[in-house]
């Protein structure tokens, strides 16, 4: 879907990191908010990655399971490289 501002949902998806973390430029921060106001989907991404970064905050190295612990720490070895 693409709003008035031209910006389409995939282009729009890629900037809600920016967005969150307060990093788009003005211009950007305002085809941001105007897809928002103009899409149905978008704002309950958005929403929803709000909630995931609650959740995921949330989490302690306590609160994991030895099994859940060992995937992740599978999972992300080698991110850093």
């Amino acid at each position: 879907m693409s709003s008035s501002t031209g910006l389409t949902c995939k282009q729009f998806v890629e900037l809600v990191t920016d967005y969150l973390e307060g990093a788009l430029s003005e211009a950007d921060h305002e085809r941001f908010e105007q897809h928002v106001a103009d899409c149905d989907s978008c704002p309950i991404y958005v929403e929803q990655i709000q909630q995931t970064i609650r959740m995921a905050g949330a989490l302690t190295e306590e609160s994991l399971s030895p099994e859940a612990r060992g995937v992740l720490l599978h999972a992300f070895r080698d991110w850093a490289r």
